[in-house]
């Protein structure tokens, strides 16, 4: 299952060189894999169980304010035993590569100092879903 998510390029993306800030990608990059989240996991989990460990991101074109949106990309990779593996896309309207990123989200226990711990049963049977769509 790829999810898509058209996110509004915002005057306060853009820093003095009149360009989206990279550090602003991230963010573009967080607002969609939080909603991908939402929907692969259904009623089953909860997105707050799951703390990101790795993002890469590769920068393949700026992003300007006259771009006006762009469309940002998530799909799952890998299921591991306590980790999942994303790979992520920002892209212009016209269909340009803006940035390529590739995540990791480990599930965590609900307690202060929140170790990772394996994924549930459902949790996996959830992700596996979304693997095969």
């Amino acid at each position: 299952m790829i999810h898509e998510k058209r996110v509004e390029i915002r005057w306060s993306d853009v820093d003095a060189y009149r360009h989206v800030n990279n550090a602003v990608y991230a963010t573009y990059l967080e607002e969609c894999r939080d909603e991908w989240m939402v929907r692969a996991l259904g009623h089953i989990g909860d997105v707050w169980d799951y703390v990101l460990a790795r993002v890469a991101i590769d920068f393949r074109h700026e992003l300007v304010q006259d771009d006006d949106a762009v469309l940002v990309r998530c799909r799952l990779v890998r299921a591991g035993r306590s980790s999942l593996g994303l790979a992520e896309e920002i892209a212009k309207l016209d269909g340009t590569v803006a940035a390529e990123a590739e995540a990791v989200l480990v599930a965590r226990e609900r307690v202060e100092g929140g170790r990772s711990r394996p994924l549930t049963d459902a949790e996996r049977l959830a992700f596996e879903a979304v693997l095969t769509t």
